[in-house]
């Protein structure tokens, strides 16, 4: 059954659009003092309380709003599934410009409403928040992880997301070219922020020639400074994934990166990445498929963050996370392997076998 709380008409054909069914329940929040307006969408508690960050963003409407808070939050059951944890999937989206809505006020106000739902929903850390955010979420919620150590938390999740994304990129080597080495290899990365500048070390520790592109010149600039000579950059994405000779593109920003305008240009055989949602419509993974571009499923390869705050649940054990997100490497090669047996794309495989154990889950029930 899916519960619609403090739902506006407008938005009410958002949530029950045959292609955004099956949630639980999705919760619009506001605080009129705070300026809070946000959106909680829990997609399946089968394996356990749902899990995932809050996004802060500009939405251009509520509509919008609600749309990416479902889209996440299914994703977020998908990848929670793969990984191998006790939880479902949720997420969160505050409606604003996180510059300057932002606030302490907000964030408690944001904090009471995750509290209400008793445990159901967990968050964490997304666009537009951050450790400090959390702390101060956790003021008012106990369902809170992605807190600094300093409060009992396990701090920045983007190292493992990292990790867990250059462990998914190995695997897609080891699959394509029969090595697991990105030594060699051009790597073009989008996006060098929270995640995407952590991914760009593990590769020139692996002998990866690497190319970066992001819409922050001071995030290429903190790259660029760091490894002098070592990396090179290129104007926007579009540049990057006509790149000659590009062997990777690892899409690291929002959503919708591969899509009718970018899949037909790309030079890339492999598609690894870190962005959430990256196939913007259903059957962009086959037009990679026929393309010959092996595709690693976007919330198999990022999971490695939610591995790290899932474990804070429990007391923080960085060596013990990963452990757990190097499994990302023979999660992947699993998914190449029964894409091949089932002759379908990579994307369909990961689904599969997600919707498998999320149904043997509610069996069990």
């Amino acid at each position: 059954m899916t519960e619609v709380t403090g739902a506006p008409a407008d938005v009410l054909h958002t949530l029950f659009r045959s292609d955004q069914g099956g949630h639980e329940q999705v919760v619009l929040c506001q605080d009129r003092a705070s300026g809070l307006k946000a959106v909680i969408a829990i997609h399946s508690t089968a394996l356990g309380p749902a899990l995932g960050g809050t996004r802060f963003y500009p939405y251009a409407s509520e509509e919008e709003a609600v749309a990416d808070a479902l889209n996440l939050s299914r994703g977020m059951s998908y990848k929670n599934a793969m990984a191998g944890l006790d939880h479902g999937g949720g997420k969160a989206v505050i409606i604003g410009d996180p510059d300057t809505l932002k606030s302490e006020e907000l964030l408690l106000a944001y904090g009471r409403f995750v509290s209400s739902l008793g445990g159901r929903y967990v968050t964490a850390c997304d666009v537009g928040t951050y450790v400090a955010d959390m702390d101060v979420v956790a003021r008012e919620c106990q369902w809170t992880t992605g807190r600094s150590p300093e409060n009992g938390g396990a701090g920045d999740s983007s190292v493992l997301t990292a990790y867990g994304v250059f462990q998914g990129m190995r695997a897609s080597a080891d699959h394509l070219w029969g090595d697991p080495t990105l030594k060699g290899r051009k790597v073009g990365v989008a996006g060098v922020g929270k995640v995407g500048h952590h991914l760009v070390e593990h590769l020139l520790e692996d002998g990866a020639e690497v190319v970066i592109t992001d819409v922050r010149e001071e995030s290429v600039r903190r790259v660029l400074d760091r490894h002098p000579g070592r990396v090179s950059a290129v104007a926007d994405t579009a540049a990057l994934i006509r790149t000659e000779g590009l062997d990777i593109y690892a899409p690291c920003a929002l959503g919708g990166a591969l899509n009718d305008e970018t899949v037909p240009v790309l030079t890339a055989k492999v598609v690894c990445g870190a962005a959430n949602n990256q196939l913007e419509h259903p059957g962009v993974e086959k037009d990679l498929a026929d393309r010959g571009i092996l595709y690693a499923p976007d919330y198999v390869v990022n999971a490695g963050g939610v591995i790290q705050v899932a474990d804070e649940l429990h007391g923080f054990d960085f060596d013990r996370c990963k452990a757990k997100a190097s499994k990302i490497y023979d999660t992947t090669l699993a998914i190449f392997a029964r894409a091949k047996s089932d002759g379908i794309p990579p994307a369909a495989a990961a689904d599969r076998i997600a919707e498998q154990r999320m149904a043997e889950a509610r069996r069990t029930h």
